[in-house]
C-alpha cells in the first residue's frame, strides 16, 4: 500500500515536471545561474586562500643578529627558534654569505657595496615554518617571541601580503553570498510561481482527490518533490557549469592579464562547498514549493 503511494506520488510530480517542462526549464537556468554566481566566488576565494597559505609557506623569515653575540648566545637563539612547533627548518647565514647573496641577485649593485669598504649585512637566522601552518596569529605570536631575545636586531617577514590575501578572499566570498543570495531570493519566487501555475493547471485533479479522501500531506507531497527537484538539477548544472568554467577559464585568462592571472584563477570547490551548494539548491526548491502551496493551495 504504502509503495502505490508512493509510485502515485513520483508519478504525479514527474508528470507535473513533464508537462510544464517549459517554465520549469526557465526555473532550472534561473536557479543554475544564481548559485553559480556563488560558485565562481567561491572558487575565488579558495584560489586566494591557496596564493595565501603558499606565501606562508615560502617565505623564509629571517632574524637579523647582532654582530657582537657570542657563541653561547647565538645557540639560545637558535634553541629558542627550534623549540617552536610551527619551525620546519633552521638556516645561519653569516654577514659573508649575506654579503655573496646580495651580490649574485643585484650585480648591478656590487660598486656600491665595494666602495663601503666594510659589510654591511648583519648575520641571521633563516627560518622555514612547517606546510600546515596557516594561523597568522600564531605565526606572529612566534615573531615577536624571538624578537624579544637578546641580540635579535629585527625580523623580516612578508606578512602583510599574507593578511591581503586572506582579507581580499573574505571580501570575495562576502561579494559572492550577497549576490548570489539575491539571485538565489529571485528564484525563490519564481519557483514558488512556477509551482502555483502548476497548481492552478491541476485543480480540477486536486478537487477529486478531496473528494475521494486524500489527506493534505498527500495532495502537498507530489509539489515538494517538484520543487526539490527543480533546485537539485540547477545546483547540479551550476556545479557542472564551474567546472567547464575552471576547465576553459585559464586559457582566455592568462592572454588577457598576464602576471595578474594568479589572483583572478579559479580553484576547484571542496567537496563540502559542492555539498552545500546541492543541498542549498534542494532547500530553495522545496521552500518555494512550500511557500506556494500554502497560500494557493486551499487544503
Amino acid at each position: 500500500m504504502i509503495f502505490r503511494k508512493l509510485k502515485y506520488l513520483v508519478r504525479a510530480a514527474a508528470n507535473n515536471l513533464w508537462n510544464f517542462r517549459g517554465r520549469n526549464l526557465i526555473s532550472v537556468l534561473i536557479i543554475s545561474f544564481s548559485f553559480l554566481v556563488i560558485g565562481i566566488f567561491l572558487a575565488l576565494s579558495n584560489n586566494l586562500i591557496y596564493i595565501g597559505q603558499q606565501m606562508s609557506n615560502n617565505l623564509a623569515i629571517s632574524f637579523f643578529l647582532d654582530k657582537n653575540l657570542k657563541t653561547e648566545e647565538l645557540e639560545n637563539i637558535r634553541s629558542q627558534i627550534l623549540a617552536s612547533s610551527l619551525v620546519q627548518s633552521l638556516n645561519f647565514i653569516s654577514p659573508e654569505e649575506a654579503y655573496e647573496r646580495f651580490i649574485t641577485n643585484f650585480p648591478e649593485l656590487k660598486e656600491i657595496l665595494e666602495n663601503l669598504k666594510s659589510n654591511p649585512f648583519p648575520a641571521a637566522y633563516e627560518v622555514k615554518l612547517k606546510k600546515n601552518v596557516t594561523s597568522l596569529l600564531a605565526i606572529t605570536t612566534f615573531l615577536e617571541n624571538i624578537k624579544r631575545l637578546k641580540g635579535v636586531l629585527d625580523v623580516q617577514f612578508n606578512q602583510e601580503w599574507v593578511e591581503k590575501m586572506q582579507s581580499l578572499s573574505r571580501l570575495v566570498k562576502a561579494i559572492g553570498f550577497f549576490l548570489g543570495g539575491i539571485l538565489i531570493l529571485a528564484s525563490f519566487f519564481i519557483i514558488s510561481n512556477v509551482v502555483r501555475l502548476n497548481v492552478f493547471a491541476r485543480k480540477n485533479e486536486i478537487e477529486i482527490l478531496r473528494l475521494v479522501g486524500a489527506t493534505n500531506n498527500f495532495i502537498r507531497v507530489p509539489f515538494l518533490i517538484e520543487g526539490s527537484v527543480l533546485g537539485l538539477l540547477g545546483s547540479l548544472i551550476s556545479i557542472f557549469i564551474l567546472f567547464l568554467l575552471i576547465k576553459i577559464f585559464p586559457v582566455y585568462l592568462g592572454n588577457s592579464l598576464g602576471a595578474a592571472k594568479e589572483l583572478f584563477a579559479l580553484r576547484p570547490l571542496t567537496m563540502e562547498q559542492s555539498v552545500w551548494l546541492i543541498i542549498g539548491g534542494a532547500i530553495t526548491g522545496i521552500l518555494g514549493s512550500v511557500t506556494s502551496v500554502s497560500r494557493f493551495l486551499r487544503i
